[in-house]
């Protein structure tokens, strides 16, 4: 091929095509348990995390909700991938052989916030949320009242039954009920069959099995690594257990003009995708996490 501006635009063109079918190629799951937010500064502060306030009886005057003070705030970070393309392989007719890693880089691209929102899941045993606490910890104050959305069980009828008992059993600072009811029970691989035998078996044991149907079942390759850790959470409120906030959306980029210096110093075209983002917890509400270590 003769390397001219046009044959550049036209080879963009195919690369960019190739990098969106590869996006589209990903079937996520963290748009299900993260809630995306906007970003318009390098963090964002989320002091109004803390409070989950209900109507009352208007009774007077207005009663003022004081938005919860904390200093809970989620930075933005940048991630890029770059495929440098040397002109030869151009003028060679060997660029066909990008094209795969085009797609490949979009498929990278759309797993980048899997990778993101999975890490965070993860790290909620350890990591604060905006009460200074670990995200899953079993000494969250909320009012007068302490409690508890971690433990070390391992997975089970018993355990699952556990865990959503204490979601649904939790209560504002005023004293009234959440109303959570979880609805995702989120393992690794390795508790796949468990997972599925509590929550989609006719009978256990021979017995009819109560928690058929209570919640779904999402197994996540990305938890691998963890095989005992596994998650309930509420996920159909307005915010998601996890934030996924977004600050530059990834794009397709590319670097081919004469006069940029990758081309004219290294006779190389430059093609990548960049992105800046950040992640972080919501209402520790949302969710249970258990590292299942014991058996329970």
């Amino acid at each position: 091929m003769l390397v001219t501006s046009a044959a550049l635009v036209q080879l963009r063109v195919g690369f960019s095509a190739a990098f969106n079918r590869g996006m589209g190629n990903v079937v996520t799951l963290a748009d299900k348990i993260a809630t995306t937010v906007p970003s318009s500064t390098a963090s964002n502060l989320y002091g109004w995390l803390g409070a989950i306030p209900g109507l009352r009886k208007w009774i007077g005057e207005r009663e003022i909700q004081k938005v919860s003070e904390n200093d809970y705030t989620i930075k933005n970070e940048p991630f890029e991938l770059t495929i440098g393309i040397k002109r030869t392989d151009i003028e060679d007719d060997n660029y066909g052989v990008y094209t795969p890693m085009m797609e490949a880089m979009g498929e990278s691209t759309a797993l980048h916030k899997e990778e993101r929102v999975a890490a965070t899941v993860k790290a909620g045993f350890t990591e604060k949320c905006y009460d200074g606490k670990s995200f899953y910890n079993e000494a969250h104050k909320v009012g007068e009242e302490v409690y508890s959305n971690m433990s070390d069980a391992k997975l089970s009828a018993d355990s699952f039954s556990a865990a959503r008992e204490s979601m649904m059993s939790l209560k504002n600072d005023q004293g009234k009920p959440l109303n959570i009811v979880p609805d995702i029970l989120l393992v690794p691989p390795a508790l796949e069959r468990e997972a599925r035998m509590i929550l989609e078996a006719d009978l256990i044991n021979g017995t009819t099995n109560v928690n058929k149907g209570l919640a779904k079942v999402e197994v996540w390759t990305e938890l691998a690594d963890q095989p005992t850790q596994w998650y309930l959470l509420c996920t159909k409120r307005s915010l998601k257990p996890f934030i996924f906030q977004e600050r530059e959306k990834a794009k397709f980029v590319s670097l081919t003009k004469e006069n940029d210096e990758n081309v004219f110093m290294r006779d190389e075209y430059l093609y990548g995708v960049s992105a800046r983002d950040g992640v972080g917890y919501g209402f520790w509400q949302m969710a249970y996490g258990s590292t299942g270590t014991t058996a329970g």
